[in-house]
């Protein structure tokens, strides 16, 4: 199929994006049991965005190399003619590079729309009070099913419903309150919102599930960790407030870029629950040096990071190298 010089390159930019984002994929999916080994091992801070920066890797190094590479090396070696032809490959790698971004791309847009709706509704039918003893503003609302959660992605807010407020005890408030400002903290609505943007590697597998179901749950130990600091009482305070609330029944939105106390939309609440206040009520021992899987991690990865280095470093000849792929590949 022929076609003119700027949709060759569109159809270049999703093929080459479709290959090496399948081929870091599947890098991943490769040491994903040893990374998950890493983060067993670890304490949840580190453990979650050890799991975020994995997860993100074959994103990351398929952008870097489609914008740092395909495109330069295109539009300045690639003659503006007219009409060349484009192979039936090239088209099938470029069909599920569109697809594989417009499942992102569409997931993203639901997102935000639904957030941006739930966030002008609290707005509009809620009350901000400070409710903790450092007196951070927080929006109570009414009216709606129990919730307590920092909501939106720009300018986050924490939320609380009328019935989560009156249930709490003033101990159990305060930990909980922590809790949520540990999410807002490490900007967890942002993280939620990359893996949303990130695509499958292939259209409609969703490959990386159990890596960011992993990662959801330690983001939630790392938070209950920050809110308890260590104290006894208040870890008894934050696990109490967790059953409380879940008791009240959880207002479970994935759609919504919301960090809640009690559900994720990546993990299972019921068993998740019952995981994360066991472990408030214990001392929590970690290995201080999980060296040995995070070896066999850092190595498969460095091997690609290695040659993406020493390609920036001969950069200017590297897209000669990089157009006759593209050549290749179109043909």
């Amino acid at each position: 199929m022929a076609l003119p010089y700027l949709l060759r390159l569109l159809c270049l930019c999703f093929a080459s994006f479709f290959i090496v984002h399948a081929a870091a994929a599947v890098l991943v999916w490769i040491s994903a049991p040893a990374a998950l080994r890493v983060a067993g091992h670890s304490k949840p801070g580190f453990a979650a965005k050890f799991l975020f920066l994995f997860r993100m890797f074959p994103f990351a190094l398929t952008v870097f190399l489609v914008l740092g590479f395909c495109i330069p090396s295109y539009l300045w070696l690639e003659p503006p003619t007219i009409g060349e032809k484009v192979g039936f490959a090239c088209l099938g790698a470029a069909a599920l590079g569109f697809l594989v971004w417009a499942r992102s791309v569409f997931r993203v847009g639901f997102s935000l729309l639904r957030t941006s709706r739930y966030m002008r509704r609290c707005e509009r039918d809620g009350q901000p009070m400070a409710v903790s003893d450092d007196a951070v503003p927080v929006l109570v609302v009414k009216g709606e099913a129990p919730v307590m959660a920092v909501a939106g992605l720009v300018r986050p807010r924490l939320i609380v419903s009328r019935s989560v407020l009156h249930k709490l005890t003033p101990e159990q408030r305060e930990a909980a309150f922590r809790h949520e400002q540990a999410h807002q903290a490490s900007r967890d609505n942002l993280k939620r919102f990359l893996y949303l943007l990130a695509p499958d590697a292939f259209p409609f597998v969703s490959g990386f599930k159990k890596i960011e179901r992993q990662w959801a749950r330690y983001t939630e130990w790392a938070a209950d960790d920050h809110a308890v600091a260590g104290d006894s009482e208040r870890a008894l305070s934050l696990a109490a407030a967790l059953v409380s609330v879940a008791k009240l029944g959880v207002n479970h939105q994935p759609a919504y870029l919301l960090s809640s106390l009690v559900a994720s939309p990546l993990v299972a609440e019921d068993e998740d629950l019952a995981v994360r206040v066991d472990r408030l009520l214990r001392e929590q021992q970690y290995a201080e040096k999980p060296l040995a899987p995070l070896l066999q991690v850092a190595r498969n990865l460095a091997l690609v990071a290695g040659g993406v280095v020493v390609a920036a470093f001969v950069w200017p000849g590297s897209l000669g190298s990089v157009h006759q792929l593209l050549e290749k590949l179109i043909q």
